[in-house]
């Protein structure tokens, strides 16, 4: 891999672009700013997805700084840590399993509702 020379837009949003000396494939690493945007929680020092969820903080393992994890906390983000880091952070955005147990809630919510309206004189099979 070697480092390729970015546009000026490839600058605000990458830190760096490498692409491979054999396939011309090219690989970028996203500026920090970058992991806070996107569907899914991430971590906002090295980019995993594989997090856990913390219930209560850990008073060992510090916790992530920064004017975009206080907005997190604030805009009401559940708390998360990140096993290879070592860092404890505020995220809002809800996990894969978190988005399928509401998706699941969402649906029965909505089977319900549908035996629950009554028919009206009307249009019912007997009309």
């Amino acid at each position: 891999m070697r480092r390729v020379h970015r546009t000026l837009l490839e600058r605000l949003s990458y830190l760096a672009i490498y692409q491979c000396k054999e396939c011309q494939a090219e690989d970028n690493m996203p500026r920090r700013y970058r992991l806070h945007l996107g569907k899914q929680p991430r971590c906002p020092k090295c980019g995993t997805f594989r997090i856990s969820r913390l219930k209560e903080p850990d008073h060992i393992d510090p916790y992530h700084t920064g004017f975009l994890n206080l907005l997190e906390r604030m805009a009401g983000g559940r708390l998360f840590h990140c096993r290879f880091c070592r860092i404890q952070f505020w995220d809002r955005r809800l996990t894969p399993e978190e988005l399928a147990e509401l998706h699941a809630e969402r649906a029965l919510e909505d089977e319900d509702e549908e035996a629950e309206t009554p028919t009206s004189a009307g249009e019912g099979p007997d009309a």
